[in-house]
This record gives structure tokens, C-alpha cells and sequence, in this order.
């Protein structure tokens, strides 16, 4: 058995710890309990996969990260890692019901079973568990507590709404700026006793 390494740290307001095997990460911890395993050894941010992990969870919260390119390892059944693939696949910003993941894996009636199996997530955020919500619409069962999955939720939406604001100001700033080249292309030619307007493609 390979020799596992942890580190801890706080980012967001949110305790965190890492545990890694091989190089890779196996577990995410967030406002949890450090597991009592005596063949841990204690790593700093300095360690290349946990810097990693690091930085990417803090452009997760600071910079609008969607997607993570860290090395792990899942450890669980094959029914958990059908689950968490399923996951892995639920879009920034968006919910599902545990009914629709069970959907999802061709097995309808295991929805208690996909219940407990995103409860288990190791890798909270990476695989977005917290992106799975009641089929009422309400929020139920985070490893990491309630007010910490509406905290993710939130995040991710706000970025978003930030997002599309600011291609809507792209938008009109081009439109604009089109606009008023259109315009004084049109009085120049005039003055030239031109009989076209001209409205050339201006690439930002």
C-alpha cells in the first residue's frame, strides 16, 4: 500500500483538507473531520498536485473556473463511480434531481441508492455533487452542510449573470462603435459626392 499525503488550508471562508495517493487526489474534505488514518504525511501548497488542486479551486471561487484538470483517482464502487461520472457531466450553474441522475444511469428506482452514492462524492466540487438538488427544488443532503451547497449554487450563478452581462455591454459597445463608423464613413463620402455608404467588419 502506497503512502498517502495531506494537506489543509482555508479558502472562501471553507476549511479544506486534500488527501492524495500516487500522486493524484482521492479526497476533497470541506468543513469536515480530517480522517483518523495513521499513514498520512503531512504535505504544504508547495506540493505539486496539491498547488494544483489549490489554484484551481481558488479560480473556481475567484475567477470563474468551470472546468478542473487535476490528477485523481476515484475510490468506490462500480454503482458510485456510474453516479459520479453522471455528475461530472452536469453543466456550471445548472441543478438536477437525484430522480433524473438515477434516469440518467438506467436505474429509475435507485434514486435513495444515487442519494448515498452523492453523499460519498470524495471530490466535492471537482465532481459537482452540490449541483444535485430535491426533486421539489429544494436543497437536500451536503456532506459539507446546507448553507455551504447554497453558497456553490449561488456562486456559480452570479457568475454567470456577470458573464452575460458583460457580453451584453460587449454587444452594444461593438454595435456602437459599428454604428458610428457606418455614420462617418456615409458623411464622408458624401462630402465626395459619393453615392454609397460604406460599413466595413471592425474586429475588437
Amino acid at each position: 500500500m502506497s503512502l498517502k499525503s495531506f494537506t489543509t488550508f482555508q479558502l472562501n471562508e471553507i476549511d479544506f483538507f486534500l488527501i492524495s495517493e500516487d500522486n493524484k487526489i482521492i479526497k476533497i474534505g470541506m468543513n469536515e473531520e480530517l480522517p483518523d488514518e495513521h499513514m498520512m504525511v503531512y504535505k504544504t501548497l508547495k506540493d505539486k498536485i496539491f498547488k494544483t488542486c489549490y489554484l484551481q479551486l481558488y479560480e473556481f471561487f475567484f475567477k470563474g473556473r468551470k472546468n478542473f484538470d487535476i490528477s485523481f483517482k476515484l475510490i468506490g464502487t462500480d454503482f458510485q463511480k456510474k453516479v459520479w461520472k453522471s455528475l461530472s457531466k452536469i453543466p456550471y450553474g445548472a441543478t438536477v434531481s437525484y430522480q433524473e441522475i438515477a434516469r440518467k444511469i438506467k436505474n429509475p428506482k435507485a434514486v435513495r441508492a444515487v442519494g448515498l452514492a452523492n453523499k460519498s462524492n470524495p471530490l466535492p466540487i471537482i465532481i459537482p455533487c452540490h449541483r444535485v438538488i430535491g426533486k421539489n427544488g429544494k436543497l437536500v443532503g451536503y456532506s459539507g452542510g446546507l448553507e455551504l451547497k447554497a453558497k456553490l449554487l449561488n456562486l456559480e450563478r452570479e457568475n454567470i449573470k456577470v458573464k452575460k452581462r458583460g457580453c451584453l455591454k460587449r454587444g452594444k459597445k461593438s454595435l456602437r462603435t459599428s454604428l458610428r463608423v457606418k455614420q462617418s464613413l456615409s458623411f464622408n463620402s458624401k462630402m465626395r459626392s459619393l453615392h454609397f455608404v460604406r460599413d466595413d467588419k471592425i474586429t475588437f
